[in-house]
């Protein structure tokens, strides 16, 4: 089991979470109140009725595994007068703290705002919340001029990134450089996808420009996702089965993230990206192996992807030692 994040601005348990949350912020301003009918009127507003107050946002929550009610919460607010889309009220209950809810909510507001298409996100935090501000800093965010003069206040802005598929012209043009690149800091980061270390800029590129065959032949998709200046930070492919009897089904192969991208749901938003068009283009099975306890595994178990099994020596790692792999399954619709 594993944290679900949900939409819902209108969860019984929201006004709870968003009152604890201006109740905090009130006593950490040196303005401390005792309840919520003290709070200043937006905020209280927002307690009150909170799907009036964000009926234009996306507030998301989080259920930890194993429990019924949120314990955290955020909001994405909707881009306002040309302004980029600016994410607020990240909170989690302290009974709930250091399970990676809030971490979950962060990346799921990203990949809301990466999914509209915004070039950017914001947010504000005063200078004294050092643990949200780390992870802040730790998913890509950057300070900037203030659009907020109150004193102490941060604020903070994220270039995003765009998940694209590529035409096999496009997958030709980018196996010498971005794609090569992406397969060679694979290798040299210990993971298993099949070659071993050193792996040659030459030979990463070889095996690109044979995918971009498959490509052509419609036996493989390939998705990358792009930074704001125009890097590529990711990648995964999807291979179809080519037997007459395997045609509802296909397989996972090749989802890497640079290391320098990494920890900002990058691998999420590939791997999500991948499932929807292979169950819109007639897949209801997909299937993937991974090295064993390897950190891939916790991605695809909090997907939803189920262990089938694991094959002990099954492939050697890039330093040539033989490591196990799990097989993992995903019905789609």
């Amino acid at each position: 089991m594993h944290t679900h994040i949900e939409e819902n601005r209108s969860h019984p348990r929201l006004a709870d979470l968003l009152g604890a949350y201006h109740l905090a912020n009130q006593e950490e301003k040196g303005a401390a109140v005792t309840t919520v009918a003290e709070l200043p009127a937006a905020y209280r507003r927002e307690v009150e009725d909170p799907a009036v107050a964000f009926s234009a946002d996306t507030v998301l929550l989080a259920v930890p595994a194993g429990v019924r009610e949120p314990a955290g919460c955020v909001v994405l607010k909707a881009p306002h007068e040309g302004r980029a889309p600016e994410i607020k009220r990240l909170w989690v209950a302290p009974g709930a703290r250091r399970k990676g809810l809030a971490k979950r909510l962060m990346a799921e507001a990203l990949r809301r705002a990466e999914a509209s298409g915004a070039p950017a996100v914001r947010l504000t935090v005063w200078s004294w919340r050092e643990e949200p501000l780390a992870l802040y800093r730790a998913l890509g965010f950057e300070t900037v001029p203030s659009w907020d003069e109150r004193p102490d206040l941060l604020c903070l802005e994220r270039p995003l990134d765009v998940v694209e598929r590529l035409s096999p012209d496009a997958v030709r043009a980018h196996a010498p450089t971005g794609l090569a690149a992406l397969l060679v800091d694979a290798v040299e980061g210990g993971a298993s996808v099949g070659f071993l270390a050193p792996l040659e800029t030459a030979e990463a590129t070889a095996w690109w420009l044979r995918v971009a065959e498959e490509t052509a032949r419609g036996v493989r998709d390939v998705w990358v996702a792009r930074t704001a200046g125009g890097s590529l930070a990711g990648v995964v492919t999807l291979v179809r089965t080519g037997t007459a009897n395997g045609r509802h089904r296909g397989e996972i192969a090749r989802l890497l993230v640079h290391r320098s991208a990494r920890g900002r749901g990058l691998g999420s938003r590939l791997l999500a990206t991948a499932e929807a068009h292979a169950a819109a283009t007639g897949l209801g099975l997909l299937v993937l192996d991974t090295q064993t306890d390897s950190p891939a595994e916790r991605l695809y178990r909090g997907a939803g992807w189920t262990a089938a099994g694991t094959i002990p020596d099954f492939a050697a790692d890039p330093a040539g030692v033989l490591r196990a792999t799990t097989l993992y399954y995903k019905r789609l619709g």
